[in-house]
């Protein structure tokens, strides 16, 4: 028989997975006066299975030098008609995450990560959320991978977290995101699914609060996290709904890709939607894409695809028909960000102009990696922080927590070092700060 403090325990981690937010208040919602800054927002973008270089540096291109004369390869070919916007960084390395199958949370933290390991620190998409100008829901996570898991797990936390110990969900059930992001603005079925879980999460909140008085003194303060847990979803749900006349402009149509996918890529198509339209309506300024959800799964049917799961990392990447297909088709993901974010004027430009787009892996080039390599490319210059147009290859000596460190600094936050102490900088790292090679 459930304890009562099990019972609430258990709705509040239903409650946070069925909506993708961590529970701490701090971290759940940004007071809607956002601060009067140059509106920046940054996308990463995670494939599983590994980002051979082969796959984006294009042929004979050993050195660092532009991009303007050359042809990217096969796999990234839909950006050619962007590749002035187009940064690929060879050489950093990720030894110490061990990513191997995946460095999970480590791919993104900076840190050793491992299967069913909990995130030792914050990420940096996390870090960046919170020091990018203020939106009512500063990060948001969606993760693509097989039908069946997407729809026995709509939520998943494998990449991105708030700090140690502290996972945050990715969602991939759209339905669930539409009902999240959009539900206040809908009509029929999703009008009425989210009027009944806002009910039904409103009374939680009222029990809940009532009954932790009667908790041991020793058990009031975690307690009290879910409780304001339930405070958060229902005060973001809140403020989403006051700014529904403005969401009604950017709410994609809901179709037969939702309710009757023929295949995962149909889901991850709608999830793609909803995360460009929580960029564009100013919803959230940090989205992170999970291809493969930060495991070593993963499925593509609708490419045509057969195999799926842990055997695709098997296979080598370069000049292989399967891999083609599916960078080429998170290439087509990459440029319709891109196209939707230049659609929305912006200052004296375009929303596109002030975003940062970051393409990688979350286990370094390959499936069984040492991490000693971490391709990653970029896209849009951050307001005119970084070069485009271009490929760098560094020396193989900086972590990607360089890399991060460097995010970090064009976002007004500069630090030597990324999630990693003086002894670990000096095992892993050669120098302090920002990769001066990569900033204009």
């Amino acid at each position: 028989m459930l304890t009562r403090r099990k019972m609430i325990q258990g709705m509040a981690a239903g409650a946070g997975a069925a909506l993708g937010l961590p529970f701490l208040p701090e971290q759940l919602l940004a007071s809607s006066s956002a601060r009067k800054e140059t509106p920046k927002r940054i996308v990463f973008f995670m494939q599983n299975q590994g980002f051979d270089p082969a796959t984006c540096i294009p042929e004979g291109m050993k050195r660092s030098g532009s991009l303007a004369k050359v042809k990217l390869p096969e796999p990234i070919s839909p950006l050619e008609p962007y590749k002035e916007r187009l940064h690929i960084i060879n050489g950093l390395h990720g030894i110490h995450t061990s990513p191997s199958h995946s460095a999970f949370f480590g791919a993104l933290g900076g840190y050793r990560g491992s299967d069913g390991v909990p995130p030792s620190a914050a990420t940096i998409d996390y870090e960046l959320s919170k020091v990018l100008p203020q939106t009512l829901l500063p990060h948001l996570c969606i993760g693509m991978d097989s039908i069946e898991n997407m729809k026995t797990k709509p939520t998943i936390a494998t990449l991105s977290a708030s700090g140690a110990g502290q996972p945050i969900f990715m969602h991939s059930n759209p339905n669930h995101l539409y009902q999240m992001l959009y539900g206040g603005i809908s009509t029929g079925d999703i009008r009425l699914q989210h009027e009944a879980r806002s009910n039904l999460l409103n009374q939680i909140e009222k029990l809940a609060a009532s009954k932790g008085r009667s908790l041991p003194t020793a058990d009031q303060q975690r307690y009290g996290q879910f409780v304001n847990g339930f405070k958060d979803v229902n005060g973001l749900r809140d403020r989403l709904d006051s700014v529904a006349d403005h969401l009604r402009k950017f709410a994609p149509k809901v179709d037969a890709r939702y309710t009757s996918p023929e295949y995962e890529t149909d889901w991850h198509d709608a999830l793609l939607d909803l995360g460009i339209s929580s960029l564009t309506s100013g919803i959230t300024n940090t989205l992170t894409i999970g291809s493969g959800r930060g495991e070593i799964f993963g499925a593509w049917k609708g490419l045509g695809i057969e195999q799926q799961g842990h055997n695709l990392g098997h296979m080598a990447q370069p000049g292989n028909p399967i891999w083609i297909k599916i960078r080429q088709y998170n290439s087509r993901m990459l440029v319709k960000i891109i196209e939707a974010l230049e659609s929305v004027p912006e200052g004296s430009g375009t929303m596109m102009d002030h975003t940062l787009i970051v393409y990688t892996s979350n286990n370094a080039d390959k499936q069984h990696t040492s991490g000693a390599n971490w391709p990653v490319m970029l896209l849009g210059n951050f307001d005119g922080s970084f070069k485009t147009g271009c490929f760098t290859q560094l020396d193989g000596k900086r972590p990607i927590n360089s890399l991060y460190a460097t995010l970090l600094h064009t976002a007004g936050v500069p630090c030597d070092h990324f999630n990693m102490n003086e002894k670990l900088a000096r095992k892993f790292d050669t120098t302090t700060g920002p990769i001066q090679e990569l900033l204009v």
